[in-house]
């Protein structure tokens, strides 16, 4: 009931709302993968439990709210916003936790650890990484301005510098990766081949949370576009 109260009082507001604080509760689990990737790093294990506890009460309660958005989602809104291009937004955002949730579970499951030589760049990847999650949030907060401006005027120049902005992150991400990608093709002969695989993995799976975040303002940019 007290669930119920709360969605009824978000939409009383703005339907975009919901969307604004799901996309707030992604990153306050998303961000817990950069003590996560430090206790890898220092072989500690309480940190990356206590890590992994975040990111997966991070996901749990955006997955929460996830059900409520879609179940209290009206059919119809007068508004020039698709109720299908909220619920695709909403999708693409819970993927995101998703992914971190499978970060986390890989490196307590496999009590993974780096080659020396990658532990700086990696924390410096999954940061920036961070970053991207973070720009989108910002971009998806503006959501309610262009919908007050009917999607005209200086907002929308405001928020199409922020999807570049947005674009120009995980850009930088794709670049760190690929810098991973090739330490590691190095030191593959090192290394168990077990340990290998998994590396990659754990390298696609970190990038895949910039990937998807960039994805989230891809879909805005279409909104912006129509």
């Amino acid at each position: 009931m007290v669930a119920k109260n709360y969605m009824s009082g978000l939409f009383g507001r703005s339907p975009i709302t919901p969307l604004q604080e799901h996309m707030y509760r992604v990153y306050m689990g998303i961000k817990h993968l950069s003590p996560l990737i430090e206790g890898m790093i220092a072989g500690d294990q309480d940190q990356i439990l206590n890590a992994q506890k975040e990111i997966v009460d991070g996901e749990h309660d955006a997955d929460v709210m996830k059900r409520e958005l879609r179940t209290h989602l009206p059919k119809g809104l007068f508004m020039p916003v698709d109720r299908r291009d909220v619920l695709d937004v909403l999708l693409r955002q819970d993927i995101i936790a998703n992914q971190a949730k499978d970060v986390a579970s890989l490196i307590v499951g496999r009590n993974m650890t780096l080659p020396s030589e990658m532990n700086a760049p990696f924390l410096e990847f999954t940061n920036r990484c961070i970053d991207t999650v973070k720009q989108a949030l910002q971009t998806i907060n503006e959501l309610d301005e262009l919908v007050e401006t009917g999607f005209r005027g200086l907002e929308v120049e405001h928020v199409e510098s922020m999807l570049v902005e947005l674009g120009s992150i995980e850009s930088e991400t794709d670049t760190m990766q690929e810098g991973l990608r090739q330490t590691l093709f190095k030191l593959e002969s090192e290394m168990n081949p077990v340990d290998v695989i998994f590396t990659y993995r754990l390298i696609d799976w970190v990038g895949a949370v910039a990937d998807n975040a960039e994805r989230v303002g891809s879909r805005l940019s279409l909104m912006l576009a129509r």
